[in-house]
């Protein structure tokens, strides 16, 4: 954690703990009641098999993940977790291992603090979060926690969350360090920062349907890395009447701060899908433009989440990106013993926004079973280059076990 936001956090306690008055027993009682262990533990064999490496990767890997929250006391609460990845079976680039012949998996071995924060909820409609913690907005399109990956992505950050206005949720945070998934051995690893993040959101329900109106602001300095600074501005909306769903975003973006290259690019998708008895199906448009020098950027992103499985596409090519996919799947509560049962497909068309070359497509395949705190998730991805980085193909099997 950074020395700014974790002198900002003790010193926040220690003002809470001068000017609040002293607990009586029933709300020391009611705060220690209140708190509770948090537990995860995660087995994931993953195997590439990708052209231009004689050797298949296989990583075993396995993260533990510890730590408590604690119930309120002047409205304050802590919370302290710790995380530890390790693999058992190393044949694999883990970005920081030196196994280069292999494919790269990005799941180095790490131990450190995952979270640390402390939440105060004594302002009305309002909670503050100040520390080490961690940020999804919206769909993690553009700020995410990327959990797929075993060492998750944390902020060292002051969040304000307000919902004093009916409907109306306003979120605004200062970043101050970017705690990413390659761990404290990488030169990757932390990215001083100097960014902020604003987002709201407006729902409302309109004769049976629900429909929400957003924007955002992420005004990105990253100090250390200057090549993935931006400000990007943005809206999005979302419409959903009894199986159907549409929702849509747009945002334009542009150099920002220490940026060294003078940009604009745009991004925009639109999404539509079905849903009945279980199965469902959707279908969707997502375009990042490029110059040929830079395409439209999202570094803080869960990146696994979009643009197909296999991550061929982390970072935008400069030409940009035109990705068509159709989903679709089946999911069941009622497969006893399973408290859930599901098996989607997806399939990727992806291009050029820039040039309108083809890039390739993508098929993926996954299953999940959920029985009581055990989940069991395997997976599937295969790349068919069409001239854009090289084919290959992933899968994943994964036990969770969490409380």
């Amino acid at each position: 954690m950074s020395i700014a936001v974790l002198s900002a956090t003790v010193l926040f306690g220690i003002a809470g703990a001068e000017e609040a008055p002293a607990p009586g027993a029933s709300a020391l009682d009611k705060a220690i009641s209140a708190s509770k262990i948090l537990f995860n533990t995660r087995l994931r064999f993953e195997n590439v098999s990708q052209d231009g490496f004689a050797d298949n990767a296989d990583a075993l890997t396995y993260r533990l993940r510890a730590g408590f929250e604690t119930g309120k006391l002047w409205d304050t609460s802590l919370l302290v977790e710790f995380e530890h990845v390790d693999d058992l079976i190393g044949d694999y680039n883990s970005t920081i291992n030196g196994n280069t012949a292999f494919p790269v998996v990005a799941d180095p071995k790490a131990t450190e603090l995952n979270r640390f924060q402390v939440t105060n909820t004594s302002l009305p409609d309002t909670k503050v979060t100040l520390g080490r913690q961690r940020i999804k907005l919206d769909n993690d399109r553009f700020v995410g926690n990327v959990g797929w990956r075993q060492n998750e992505q944390t902020f060292d950050a002051v969040r304000l969350e307000n919902t004093s206005l009916k409907g109306l949720k306003l979120d605004v945070t200062y970043v101050d360090q970017v705690n990413r998934i390659f761990g404290d051995d990488s030169s990757m690893g932390r990215w001083e920062s100097d960014s902020w993040l604003v987002n709201g959101k407006y729902s409302l329900p309109v004769d049976g349907a629900k429909i929400a109106i957003g924007g955002f602001a992420y005004l990105l300095d990253i100090e250390s890395a200057p090549g993935v600074s931006s400000q990007t501005y943005g809206v999005n909306a979302s419409f959903s009447k009894g199986p159907f769903t549409l929702k849509g975003t747009y945002a334009a973006q542009s150099d920002y701060a220490a940026q060294p290259l003078a940009y604009d690019a745009d991004y925009y998708t639109v999404e539509g899908g079905y849903t009945q008895k279980g199965f469902s199906l959707k279908a969707g448009y997502e375009v990042l433009t490029g110059d040929g020098a830079i395409g439209f950027s999202t570094p803080l992103a869960t990146l696994h989440a979009f643009n197909g499985w296999a991550d061929v596409f982390l970072g935008t090519p400069a030409d940009g990106l035109e990705d068509i996919y159709v989903t679709a799947g089946y999911t069941t509560k009622t497969a006893a013993p399973f408290s859930l049962l599901k098996i989607a497909a997806v399939y990727h068309d992806f291009s050029a926004e820039n040039t309108g070359a083809d890039y390739g497509s993508e098929f993926g395949l996954v299953g999940v079973a959920k029985l009581d705190r055990f989940a069991l998730l395997a997976k599937f991805a295969s790349y068919d280059s069409d001239g854009f980085a090289s084919d290959r193909d992933k899968f994943w099997l994964q036990l969770d076990f969490g409380f």
